[in-house]
């Protein structure tokens, strides 16, 4: 089997198409916090319920994460930077169509939208970024700079939602995504040459049919997750999709063992760095975007601050991810991912633990600032940690389908995370209401249990790196290029 690489580009080129990728990245992923900002805003003005308005969240994550390894594959077999453009700018048509959303349910569909415009350009550029970067030390200090830049995205959401809001409507947190898109669209058209994986004549497909599955099955177990918030347990429209979802779950295992060409080649996963990254990045997800949801909720419904307010109480941890990202991106060389990815996540645990000493007359400065900067600093290094360690021993060929796979780990934790976090708040709070606690207390109390039960995954994340098998000595192959993930030679 032969590779088709990318014709290296002149040092400033390639920086400049990094940085114009990186934007892309940027944006994708504010997209998944910029709305939270919004919800009261949007649930206003759409007549959502309360525990339908998850869906603004997850809609746009259940695509993204469901069809992430089709999109990764598609970006080897036909092109990185054709998919790249194809998925920016289904990416930017989604935003106009959620921008001008008239009902609950043309928004939720247009999200659904946008997560495949995600899904379909997220691995592939990750992808042309691994190949246009060769040195080792370079390489991953590109790779961790994108995922860094990811996870700023997120971080930065909530800040630019209230500036939107306060200053027009929350209708320009999508209509904002278009003149980016546009931009992006055509300076890596310029910059960047088309690159693909060569395989045998009539061996080019990706397996659909495997996305399908995937989809449908996170897809199901979300929404009985969601439907959880309204309804007991036994209700059939919670366990009946939770069941559908498994078994379709089961039926996408049993698809990738025996297609012809898998979404996941045989043997991808046997690196232990890479899937001890991927795993610990999914529970990492889980709590980091569920924080955020829960977070907007209880300054905005139950200490009554603006979106403008709210925005503002989100920028030091901008800052303070910028430095974890950093930081990451320099040591991660030297120290090796193991320790990098135990330190970020002991970090965002301990980070988090502070948080629950909110309480309804809640002060900022004291109950909620001191563990939001330990979690964004530790944050920031786990965003740049996953990144580098998704493409570890990974060769040209794979390049989009390893991103790919660490950006499904991302979104399929933050949307299940969200879906049973956001119930476990929303099942407290409606129990104690019914027991005539008041609606605040019983709102804070509830995200209090949902940030515990955070904190443990969270510490849970923290171990698995100390305990698995990182290192040289679980590289099960030999790369084509590879990034330097242990501590350099004394």
């Amino acid at each position: 089997m032969t590779i088709e690489t990318v014709t290296p580009l002149p040092d400033r080129r390639r920086w400049t198409a990094l940085a114009v990728i990186a934007l892309i990245q940027f944006i994708l992923v504010l997209d998944i916090t910029v709305v939270n900002n919004a919800l009261p805003h949007i649930q206003s003005s759409l007549h959502f319920s309360r525990a339908d308005l998850a869906w603004v969240v997850d809609g746009y994550v259940l695509t993204a994460g469901g069809l992430l390894l089709l999109g990764g594959r598609l970006a080897d077999l036909l092109g990185r930077k054709r998919m790249f453009l194809i998925g920016v700018t289904l990416f930017a048509v989604a935003s106009v169509l959620s921008g001008a959303a008239t009902s609950s349910g043309m928004l939720v569909a247009s999200r659904l939208l946008q997560g495949t415009g995600e899904a379909l350009s997220s691995p592939a550029a990750f992808g042309l970024v691994a190949l246009l970067f060769t040195g080792a030390k370079e390489r991953a200090k590109a790779i961790g700079l994108m995922g860094g830049v990811a996870g700023l995205g997120g971080t930065l959401g909530p800040v630019l939602s209230g500036l939107f809001i306060s200053v027009g409507t929350w209708r320009w947190i999508f209509y904002v995504n278009v003149p980016v898109a546009v931009f992006s669209v055509v300076a890596v058209s310029r910059l960047v040459a088309e690159s693909r994986a060569a395989r045998p004549e009539g061996r080019r497909q990706a397996d659909v049919t495997g996305a399908v599955l995937g989809t449908i099955g996170l897809s199901g177990v979300v929404f009985g997750f969601i439907s959880a918030g309204n309804h007991a347990w036994g209700n059939p429209q919670v366990w009946v999709p939770l069941l559908f979802g498994g078994l379709a779950a089961v039926a996408f295992v049993v698809r990738e063992r025996t297609a012809a060409e898998p979404l996941v080649p045989a043997g991808f996963f046997h690196n232990t760095t890479r899937v001890t990254s991927n795993v610990a990045n999914m529970l990492f997800a889980s709590v980091f975007f569920t924080l955020f949801f829960l977070l907007t909720l209880y300054w905005q419904q139950v200490l009554h601050w603006s979106a403008i307010k709210t925005g503002v109480a989100y920028l030091p941890f901008g800052v303070v991810i910028s430095l974890g990202i950093g930081l990451a991106s320099a040591l991660v060389p030297k120290v090796g991912v193991k320790w990098m990815m135990a330190a970020g996540g002991a970090l965002f645990a301990f980070g988090m633990l502070l948080v629950t000493g909110i309480t309804v007359h809640g002060s900022y400065v004291t109950q909620v600032l001191p563990g939001m900067l330990v979690m964004a600093l530790g944050s920031g290094i786990n965003f740049a940690t996953f990144g580098i360690a998704s493409v570890w021993g990974v060769s040209e060929q794979d390049a989009s389908l390893a991103s790919g796979i660490q950006s499904t780990a991302q979104q399929v934790g933050g949307a299940v995370g969200l879906a049973a976090l956001a119930t476990i708040a929303l099942r407290h709070a409606t129990t104690a209401v019914a027991h005539h606690t008041s609606l605040a207390l019983a709102q804070t109390n509830g995200a209090i249990l949902a940030f515990r039960v955070g904190v443990g995954i969270a510490v849970v994340a923290t171990v698995l790196p100390l305990l698995a098998p990182i290192g040289a000595a679980g590289r099960q192959e030999t790369p084509v290029q590879e990034i330097a993930l242990e501590p350099a030679a004394a």
